[in-house]
């Protein structure tokens, strides 16, 4: 087991991560797992740093008088001696005029050295008026842009760049991959717009390739046609295979219309002119979308709109007499949506194509989505669908089945076990509808396209799946005492919370690291400008929303009771779904983070299941 070579302490000179520049730092501890030292930097920074970072201050003082001992301009003038005539009178004799020149130049070339030292150090010093680098980013100012763009100029040809910090011992001269390192760092830090680069074609290609995306095609509307059966069934048990029904009552274009008008009532309040405008992640040339932020004021506008119906006496439970019907319209609306999708993105951009979606196989591109962010003018269709018809849809679903429940078996007030089923679900969608601005940082938007997953996830398996226990309760009422009920509340609100905690906790350190509610977290630094959170939930385990969601689905089914398994398909499917999401995330941050992602598994070994898995 190796030694740790510095003290606690002990001031020594720490690397910036990400750059070859050294500073003083003070060693504070050192882990003998990980075999990290966290040092401390002036300005009160802590990073985790490892041994080959660190250097002990004699031998950079050295390295810094030798490389000032033979600067350039005394190397040029031994090298114009050296090649002087062997006339000696003319070797040692110069004209005033020359000597000037001689002077000048000498002057002028001590002149753009001091001038560059001082830009290179205030562009990469981590101090608190400059470029204070919290989770690895630095603050962007207008005072920081101008040195970059000062900087940009005057270290211009590479011969210059490479002079001066040779000069001033701030890399190894052998290494010429530290040369590399070094231009890469001066685009990071300099570039003021990003550099516009098209996607490569997709070489991963999940879900089983083009078979296994033909197959999800046919399996998932009949997972939903069997879900939805068995439902209705008096024994849902497994082994009692439903009968099929016939295709012409699968079908009622009544039904479909009405489905059409909650779409096109849902894309109604998304247009309204009101919530705030955001602006998206940067795309791959640089430039940002907008987003109106108004799904909340399209949730208050339904339900009012859900209140004047019931106030003129609508028979809601409509939807759950037909709730098969509005199934097969929703998903035939779904597949209407993808093939217009796919024709309308092979006019697309190559820099505007998902870079999960475009691995040149149609039946891939068509599934997982080939653009990745489809718009009409300013409509963009898969954000609206994200959360407007499918996710209000839910709470509207879970609203017929109550409605449903209380007329069918003669009751004055839903069930203990429909209000607790519709109670979770319903702060689900709010919670959701409420952070809207959040779901703008997850991979359904930034990295996969819009195609057949998203549009029948989005408008048939959420509300047709994920209000599964409700449906189930109109046919099969469970009784649940209050202190069962109690403690099931008690699950969901443990769930909710590390759901939610975690949550705030990674978005908020996303949009402002400096924040000094967020001076407790600790993080590891990546070569991407970003911090990996140690410290929090995401210090426990790596996915701790995922364990926040799983809990949250127990909940929901547990008012169903356990005489059959059907209301517990959403939590075994939900365990599935995070495992492979999680699988994804692993593989896309080991890509992206490199070293640092491993040296965070390291520290947080677990993934989803804290101890388990």
């Amino acid at each position: 087991m190796p030694s740790r070579k510095y003290a606690d302490g002990e001031m020594v000179m720490g690397r910036w991560p990400g750059s070859v520049l050294y500073y003083e730092v003070q060693v504070a501890s050192y882990d003998d797992v990980t075999h990290l030292y966290t040092v401390k930097y002036k300005d009160g920074t802590e990073l985790a740093l490892k041994e080959s970072d660190i250097r002990s201050q004699s031998s950079f003082k050295h390295r810094k008088s030798q490389s000032s001992s033979s600067s350039p301009s005394r190397r040029s003038t031994s090298r114009s001696r050296s090649r002087s005539p062997g006339r000696p009178g003319k070797g040692r004799r110069r004209s005033s005029s020359q000597s000037r020149e001689h002077k000048n130049d000498k002057k002028k070339t001590v002149q753009e050295t001091s001038l560059a030292l001082p830009l290179v150090l205030v562009l990469f010093k981590p101090s608190e008026n400059n470029t204070k680098r919290y989770n690895g980013e630095p603050e962007s100012t207008e005072k920081n842009d101008t040195s970059c763009i000062v900087l940009e100029h005057k270290l211009k040809p590479d011969l210059e760049v490479k002079r001066v910090l040779e000069q001033y011992s701030l890399r190894s001269r052998k290494d010429e991959k530290k040369k590399e390192e070094i231009y890469s760092e001066k685009k990071i830090f300099t570039t003021v717009k990003p550099i516009e680069k098209a996607p490569s074609k997709t070489k991963d290609l999940e879900f089983g390739g083009r078979i296994g995306t033909f197959m999800l095609m046919l399996f998932l509307p009949a997972t939903v046609l069997y879900l939805l059966l068995m439902c209705k069934q008096d024994d849902p048990s497994l082994m009692n295979f439903p009968a099929l029904p016939a295709l012409e009552s699968l079908w009622e274009t009544r039904v479909f219309g009405i489905f059409l008008l909650w779409f096109f009532l849902q894309a109604l309040f998304y247009m309204l002119p009101i919530g705030k405008v955001v602006e998206g992640l940067p795309l791959s040339n640089g430039k940002k979308l907008q987003y109106r932020i108004n799904g909340f004021y399209a949730f208050i506008f339904t339900a009012a709109a859900i209140g004047i119906l019931l106030y003129f006496q609508f028979e809601l439970h409509y939807l759950y007499d037909h709730f098969i019907q509005f199934a097969v319209s929703a998903a035939a609306f779904s597949l209407a949506l993808s093939i217009y999708l796919y024709v309308r993105s092979l006019k697309a951009p190559e820099e505007e194509l998902a870079p999960g979606g475009n691995s040149g196989y149609f039946i891939y591109d068509f599934f997982t989505g080939h653009e990745l962010n489809p718009r009409i003018g300013s409509f963009d269709l898969k954000y609206f669908c994200e959360l407007r018809p499918g996710l209000i849809g839910w709470v509207v679903v879970n609203l017929a089945m109550l409605l449903a429940e209380m007329k069918i078996h003669n009751l004055s007030m839903p069930s203990l076990s429909m209000i607790l089923a519709n109670s979770f679900q319903l702060l689900y969608v709010v919670d959701a509808l409420w952070n809207e601005e959040a779901v703008l940082t997850t991979m359904d938007i930034t990295h996969d396209g819009f195609g057949f997953m998203l549009a029948f996830g989005d408008l048939v398996w959420v509300p047709f799946v994920y209000s599964l226990q409700a449906f189930y309760l109109v046919g099969h009422p469970t009784v649940i005492s209050w202190p069962v009920a109690a403690a099931i509340t008690t699950v969901n609100c443990v769930g909710y919370y590390i759901f939610r905690s975690a949550n705030s906790q990674k978005n908020n350190f996303r949009r402002n690291p400096a924040d000094p509610k967020l001076a407790n977290l600790k993080f590891i630094p990546t070569a991407t400008g970003k911090g990996l959170l140690v410290t929090g939930w995401w210090g426990f385990v790596r996915h701790p929303n995922y364990l926040g969601d799983i809990i949250m689905a127990l909940a929901w089914s547990l008012p169903c009771g356990f005489n059959h398994i059907l209301p517990y398909f959403y939590v075994i499917y939900f365990i599935c779904l995070l495992v492979h999401r999680e699988a994804r995330d692993e593989h896309h941050c080991k890509q992206k983070y490199g070293l640092a992602w491993e040296r965070y598994c390291q520290r947080v070994p677990y993934r989803i299941f804290p101890y388990i898995y």
